[in-house]
């Protein structure tokens, strides 16, 4: 097993134990931590990254548009 599917299966099993919106919650604040450590600088490459985690959660990919 390599370490993307160890780590994917990790998150599986973190998304029954914690539920979709607290994981959504983090989405947002890491994008938000991230931003504001790097000063917006990578704001774009965060907001794409926010959108593939929200996608593959099966949540809203347009939450920063709603923001």
């Amino acid at each position: 097993m390599g370490l993307l599917d160890d780590a994917k299966d990790k998150a599986s099993g973190l998304q029954d134990q914690v539920g979709d919106d607290k994981l959504q919650q983090g989405v947002e604040q890491g994008g938000d931590f991230v931003d504001d450590k790097t000063g917006g600088k990578y704001a774009d490459k965060v907001d794409q990254g926010q959108d593939a985690a929200r996608e593959r959660l099966g949540g809203d990919e347009d939450a920063d548009a709603a923001q």
